[in-house]
């Protein structure tokens, strides 16, 4: 009976050691979900708040671009209106350049009747003068300037050279023989003036 009793006691203790081990493995499941159900309640509010900076930097991102291309339209709207402005100015400023083109013929033929005139009658004479100025002179209060003078350094940009050969008491390149004057319309060249140069 020993045996036997012996084998119910150790019959017993496994009984309670595996009581005892279903009961701290119990307690050890329910101490561990409460720390799982917290470590996925944080981790949720973690991603949360990456998800929150990584819109709030994309947010920022996005206002920087806008304020870019916001920029970038106003300085384009101002160039337009800048060129606008500068195409007005220009049109107006050469608005009479075609009339201001026929007015030289005017002028050139003014100037050969003068050069014509020499030995006639003072009275005639002086009124073809008195026309030829008022004609230059409205001409230069539109803005058309006479080119080319005997002596002045030769400018391609406001002089056409028809020929080179040395002149006594002018230097090398500057304008000897004035063919046929030249006009500029405020600083614009309507007619280059015809020249022979000094060599």
């Amino acid at each position: 009976m020993t045996n036997q009793t012996e084998k119910e006691q150790v019959e017993q203790d496994v009984s309670q050691a595996t009581e005892l081990a279903q009961e701290a493995q119990e307690a050890q499941t329910q101490d561990v979900e409460p720390e799982l159900q917290q470590n996925n309640e944080i981790d949720p509010l973690e991603e949360a708040i990456a998800r929150v900076q990584e819109l709030e930097a994309y947010i920022a991102e996005a206002d920087k671009r806008e304020q870019d291309i916001q920029l970038r339209a106003r300085a384009e709207v101002e160039n337009i209106r800048r060129r606008a402005e500068q195409d007005v100015e220009k049109a107006h400023k050469f608005a009479l350049e075609k009339f201001s083109k026929e007015m030289l013929t005017v002028v050139d033929n003014l100037e050969r009747g003068l050069q014509a005139l020499e030995g006639v009658d003072e009275s005639v004479k002086s009124g073809v003068e008195l026309t030829h100025k008022g004609l230059v002179s409205t001409l230069n209060n539109f803005g058309v300037e006479a080119v080319g003078v005997v002596g002045e350094a030769f400018n391609p940009e406001l002089h056409q050279a028809i020929s080179m050969q040395p002149a006594e008491g002018i230097e090398a390149n500057h304008i000897s023989v004035v063919l046929q004057k030249g006009y500029t319309l405020h600083g614009r060249v309507i007619r280059p003036a015809m020249v022979m140069v000094a060599s």
